[in-house]
């Protein structure tokens, strides 16, 4: 009997069992765990947390001088209505970047799936291009694109159409964050397409329905925590995109972090830009929290 058969023996395999769960269970294993975690947990603190802290506690001080707490700033941001205005466009700036993406990284990731082996490293490459340069040359690409002397504004004149006028509107922005931010849709699609049994595809054909119902019943609700994680990705960068909101949308457009810059390093109202800042943190943990409760309910009535 070879050592194949002695680990398969009932007699020994409860041996084995025991022994993992010692080793399992033993202080020193868990001790060493905790002292992987403690680097990436410092880190946290040091450059997440602690920079939070500190805004918190500057957004409860009178005014700029620091020297008496109130709530003044939150009050004088939700009395004001052109806050309001910003941080809902900044809102919808995301979510519309988010659905966009969505809607043009899941055929890119079903055709990832459905290309050749040859193909799959060049697709993958073209994939995540736009991550391997800098945010702001991306930007300023897109500049040249949009503007009035524009590949786009040319091509429309060359065929006799009016100039689109993209450069300096919502509808540019949403371009140029869709192109930058796709590859972070596309990826966890591609991750959650390939844990989908092609045995429940061949079933649904198989069964009489049609590749869009195929894709409706089954591959669509199958995927759903892929599109849950790249939504996430794509909402929260997109509305904290500086680079991209402030060049594209110029001085025409304002979104939450070019306000808050503008508060903090032109009008020198630090309080108040730590107040805004807390808001739209708030917000958003409000708004990922509530989509991401969504998503569980909806995977639970899905697998129930």
């Amino acid at each position: 009997m070879d050592y194949a058969d002695d680990a398969r023996s009932p007699a020994i395999a409860p041996d084995l069992g025991r022994g993992r769960d010692a080793v399992r269970h033993r202080p020193g294993i868990r001790g060493a765990e905790w002292q992987l975690v403690l680097p990436l947990g410092l880190f946290y603190l040091l450059f997440l947390l602690a920079p939070i802290g500190v805004l918190a506690v500057v957004s409860l001080f009178k005014d700029r001088t620091l020297s008496e707490l109130s709530l003044i700033q939150y009050a004088t941001f939700f009395s004001e209505r052109l806050n309001y205005v910003i941080l809902l466009d900044t809102l919808r700036l995301g979510l519309i970047t988010t659905a966009v993406c969505l809607l043009l990284a899941f055929p890119l990731a079903l055709a990832y799936h459905r290309v050749g082996r040859r193909l799959r490293p060049l697709l993958m490459f073209l994939i995540i291009l736009p991550q391997l340069t800098s945010a702001v040359v991306r930007t300023f690409a897109w500049i040249v694109i949009l503007g009035r002397e524009g590949i786009i504004d040319r091509s429309l004149l060359a065929l006799g159409l009016a100039p689109a006028g993209l450069l300096y509107t919502t509808s540019g922005v949403v371009l140029a964050l869709t192109q930058i931010q796709l590859p972070l849709m596309t990826l966890p699609l591609i991750a959650g397409l390939a844990r989908i049994d092609q045995r429940l595809l061949e079933a649904s054909q198989s069964l009489g329905a049609g590749a869009w119902r195929t894709f409706f019943k089954v591959t669509l609700p199958l995927t759903l925590p892929a599109i849950i994680a790249g939504s996430l990705l794509v909402f929260t960068t997109s509305i904290s995109a500086f680079v991209t909101q402030s060049i594209i949308g110029g001085g025409r457009l304002t979104y939450m972090p070019k306000y808050v810059y503008d508060l903090a390093m032109g009008a020198q109202n630090w309080p108040f830009a730590a107040a805004a800042v807390m808001v739209l943190l708030s917000t958003v943990l409000i708004a990922v929290t509530a989509f991401n409760r969504v998503g569980q309910a909806s995977l639970r009535r899905i697998e129930g």
